[in-house]
């Protein structure tokens, strides 16, 4: 560790007790052998985290109010990214994957870097409120990740993966989903519905594909995966800063 690291998890410890940390050291200190078979492509395995590739997204009282918000506000959202794709298409990047880039898979972000991004508030401001307020502002937006649309052309496959680690959760909000769209986890095969949410781990194997005729367009916020504490999210926070400011990412 660096001695920024030393002296962050020092301070953690000190406010939450001498064991606070232990799962995050003992993830840091060995590769473990305890992961998942559908897990080993993650860079890090948090230990004791639930080895449970799909989630309820109901179930969890700290993301109930985004759940739900989003899903009331489902027609606004769709509405709102729609005439965006019509009108302002040149705001949709090509998604920014660890894995690489397709020209077929576009984004419009809303939360990247640590902090929202206000240039989008004003194509999707729906969203981009309810993502702020319900998701940066109570704490359950993992400020390491990112919030954004996420548009698959017709034919899109995103190949199999498995995502870094395993201390975040993926929410999604289907917004448009013509026919034919899939997304398997861990061997699972599922579709989206349209206006409901998804919930899962993807340090598990996962893909998805767009075989149908229309774009399919999801709205997609990283949380901290529920069975992490405080401590350790400030931890897991620090670390990934440090280690990634060490690999000259931003």
């Amino acid at each position: 560790m660096t001695p920024e690291i030393d002296e962050a998890f020092a301070a953690i410890r000190s406010e939450y007790g001498a064991g606070s940390l232990a799962r995050v050291e003992e993830m840091m200190r060995v590769e473990t052998d305890s992961r998942h078979p559908l897990q080993q492509g993650a860079r890090w395995v948090l230990p004791g985290i639930s080895q449970q590739p799909w989630h309820d997204p109901y179930a969890y009282p700290e993301f109930l109010p985004l759940v739900r918000e989003l899903e009331a506000a489902h027609g606004d959202i769709k509405r709102e990214i729609t005439e965006s794709w019509a009108t302002r298409r040149e705001r949709f990047a090509r998604y920014d994957h660890y894995l690489g880039n397709q020209e077929d898979w576009r984004a419009v972000y809303l939360f990247r870097r640590g902090a929202m991004e206000k240039e989008t508030a004003e194509l999707v401001p729906t969203a981009h409120r309810i993502v702020e307020r319900s998701g940066v502002d109570a704490g359950v937006l993992c400020p390491l990740l990112e919030s954004h649309f996420s548009t698959l052309l017709p034919g899109t496959v995103i190949a199999d993966h498995c995502d870094l680690w395993n201390f975040s959760i993926n929410l999604h909000l289907a917004v448009s989903i013509p026919d034919d769209c899939s997304i398997t986890v861990a061997d699972e095969r599922r579709s989206w519905e349209e206006g409901r949410c998804l919930l899962f781990d993807y340090s598990f194997r996962h893909s998805a594909r767009n075989d149908g005729a229309g774009t399919r367009t999801c709205l997609l916020v990283d949380l901290w995966h529920p069975e992490t504490t405080a401590p350790e999210r400030r931890a897991l926070t620090v670390l990934v800063t440090e280690v990634r400011a060490l690999m000259g990412e931003s």
